[in-house]
């Protein structure tokens, strides 16, 4: 799964709803998703899963990663 970056807007829009207030939004459900040279800078996926997810090259930087499940992500810089 590769989302586009609306998408990708979206997953990451409901996901800050759904840390606020779990009837509200939806978790960020990003298994598998190839998110290689993406820039997630800042962005706050904290809790989100992300586990076999492609990290490769992605800007990670400030990014909120803590509870978030990244068993089998590839966080490799190219």
């Amino acid at each position: 799964m590769t989302p586009t970056p609306e998408e990708l807007k979206q997953i990451l829009k409901d996901h800050t709803d759904w840390l606020i207030d779990n009837n509200v939004g939806k978790r960020a459900d990003l298994r598998s998703a190839d998110l290689s040279f993406t820039n997630l800078r800042s962005a706050n996926l904290r809790s989100a899963n992300l586990s076999s997810a492609n990290l490769s090259s992605a800007d990670l930087s400030f990014t909120n990663l803590r509870s978030a499940n990244l068993r089998s992500a590839d966080l490799r810089l190219c």
